[in-house]
């Protein structure tokens, strides 16, 4: 069993298209819930089915590292905006805060410890940037992403997208939360900072946020909430769930 350090966040990343194997499919359908079973054979595509079955045996067997709760016990419930949350008597399991994100062929989950955290992962290289951007960025996000070389303005859109998302799921509100309504920007290369508008009655003191590339083509942001005192530490996982497991390498900006 694996041990979250206080103020530990740890990474898991999946790449559904590397598994593929007949038998292990069949051993994932076996840990999901009927529920879980039938809503997966609602997706159209093979690719949505198979990238579903991932995700939530994923989400269970991280779960199960941390605990001694077998995958296919888990129980989950949602908030008021739809936030996963675990269901048990046990204080050790509440403690545990966990937040997943998906994009084409990559699956990530996040896990901490009595910390709220919120994760995304974007797919750079099969989606574009919006060109209307103005209910979802602050007017100096607007105003720097128009000001770097159109090469460039991609790229940044997705760094602020995924910090955003980031940032609204930890707080386990949705796109209630206005997103125009705070800002990020880079100082340099290595770091990212965030300004909160008066009306969020927030404050960057309160939370911590990394930028990860992940690939040539996948993006993940990761939010969580500060503890006094507490030195952070953002842990990151490659995994095929019930096979195998490996340290992964991946760039990182962190917070100023």
């Amino acid at each position: 069993m694996l041990k979250l350090a206080h103020g530990d966040i740890h990474l898991w990343l999946a790449f559904p298209n590397a598994i593929q194997d007949p038998d292990l499919l069949d051993s994932y359908k076996q840990i999901l819930t009927k529920e879980e079973r039938d809503q997966q054979q609602r997706f159209h595509f093979p690719e949505d089915r198979h990238r579903y079955l991932v995700t939530r045996v994923l989400v269970r067997t991280v779960l199960s590292r941390y605990s001694m709760t077998p995958p296919e016990s888990w129980c989950f419930t949602k908030n008021a905006y739809g936030r996963p949350e675990i269901i048990s008597e046990s204080v050790y399991e509440k403690s545990l805060s966990f937040n997943i994100s998906h994009t084409k062929d990559l699956i990530l989950c996040g896990i901490s410890q009595h910390q709220t955290l919120g994760v995304d992962t974007e797919n750079t290289h099969c989606r574009q940037a919006p060109v209307e951007v103005g209910n979802y960025f602050s007017r100096q996000e607007l105003s720097a992403l128009s000001n770097l070389p159109k090469q460039l303005q991609h790229e940044r859109f997705f760094h602020y997208w995924t910090l955003k998302e980031a940032y609204i799921k930890a707080r386990g509100m949705g796109l209630s939360l206005p997103l125009d309504q705070f800002s990020f920007n880079f100082p340099d290369h290595q770091q990212v900072q965030v300004e909160f508008d008066s009306r969020m009655n927030d404050s960057a003191k309160h939370w911590s946020f990394w930028l990860l590339k992940l690939s040539k083509s996948h993006l993940g942001a990761v939010c969580a909430q500060r503890l006094p005192g507490v030195a952070q530490e953002l842990i990151v996982k490659r995994t095929i769930p019930l096979e195998s497991e490996t340290s992964f390498s991946c760039l990182i900006l962190k917070q100023s």
